[in-house]
C-alpha cells in the first residue's frame, strides 16, 4: 500500500487509517459476496428438479471464477500498485492452463 508522507505525523496517521478502514470495508463486503455466491451454489445443487445438471454445473464453475477473481484482487491484493509483474506470471499462467485444457479436450472430443 502506497502512504502519503506529508512530514506530519498526525496526518499520515490519519491517512493510513482511513485507507486500512476502506481496505477492511472492501474485504467485508467481498467475503459476504462470496458467502452469498456459495449458498447459491448449494442451493443450485440441493434441488436438482428445479436446476438440472445440464444447467448447474456451468452455473457453478462461473460462481467459482467469480470467487477466484474476489480471491485474486480483494484477499491477495493484486489491485494494488507494485503487483503487475506477480499479475503477468499469473495471467500468462491461467492462459497456457486454458490452452492446454482446450487442446487436451479437443484431441480427446476429435
Amino acid at each position: 500500500m502506497a502512504t502519503k508522507q506529508t512530514g506530519n505525523p498526525n496526518v499520515d496517521l490519519a491517512y493510513r487509517r482511513k485507507k486500512n478502514a476502506e481496505e477492511m470495508r472492501h474485504q467485508v463486503i467481498t467475503f459476504a459476496l462470496m458467502i452469498f455466491l456459495t449458498v447459491v451454489a448449494f442451493v443450485a445443487v440441493a434441488y436438482p428438479k428445479t436446476f438440472t445438471p445440464l444447467f448447474a454445473v456451468p452455473f457453478i464453475l462461473v460462481l467459482a471464477v467469480v470467487q477466484v477473481i474476489f480471491q485474486l484482487y480483494y484477499f491477495m491484493h493484486m489491485s494494488h500498485k507494485g503487483h503487475e509483474a506477480p499479475s503477468l506470471f499469473l495471467y500468462s499462467g491461467i492462459l497456457v492452463a486454458f490452452l492446454t485444457v482446450l487442446a487436451f479436450v479437443t484431441i480427446v472430443w476429435l
